[in-house]
């Protein structure tokens, strides 16, 4: 009997466990999303989330010419509802993974085809598209990462003093 008892407060305490690790909004790096339509009509959805500086470097976080994920945890997903066109280059409708390549003056942004994965599982062959961007530094400090998407279909990257955008068209 006392081994039954045993057993179920055991199964008990690692369904509490797993179900506590589960809310997502209690993570370190917390998820956000945002979901903006254009006003050429093409839905933009990111889920990603969002890593805090807490005192560290940014350089040490997001190294230089190393692929970055784009936010922590899961992969950073990037949807669209129709075919664009990402700073003039063509990006089919779908759901992608968002990747970074920083840069001390210009950025690679990247959408990947393999999007339900854990951040770090980076795979260059299944890039869908590569775009250069501008790298952004001496800008207002932003604390914890964030995207934000106007309806013009402008992305900003924000982090520390540093903003990468692309455009979707």
């Amino acid at each position: 009997m006392k081994k039954i008892i045993f057993l179920l407060a055991l199964t008990i305490g690692f369904t509490l466990n797993s179900m506590a690790q589960q809310d997502k909004t209690k993570r370190a790096s917390p998820p956000d999303s945002i979901t903006v339509t254009t006003d050429n009509g093409v839905t933009i959805t990111i889920d990603y989330s969002r890593p805090y500086l807490k005192g560290r470097d940014l350089a040490t976080l997001t190294p230089i010419g190393k692929v970055w994920r784009t936010g922590a945890n899961e992969a950073t997903t990037f949807e669209i509802d129709k075919d664009v066109k990402v700073n003039g280059q063509k990006l089919p409708a779908g759901k992608y993974s968002l990747y970074t390549i920083p840069g001390e003056s210009q950025s690679t942004i990247i959408f990947n085809k393999t999007w339900n994965q854990w951040g770090t599982k980076y795979d260059e062959a299944a890039d869908a598209l590569r775009v250069k961007t501008t790298t952004s530094l001496g800008n207002p400090m932003v604390e914890q990462f964030t995207i934000r998407v106007d309806k013009k279909g402008k992305v900003n990257l924000l982090w520390g003093d540093a903003v990468l955008s692309f455009n979707v068209e």
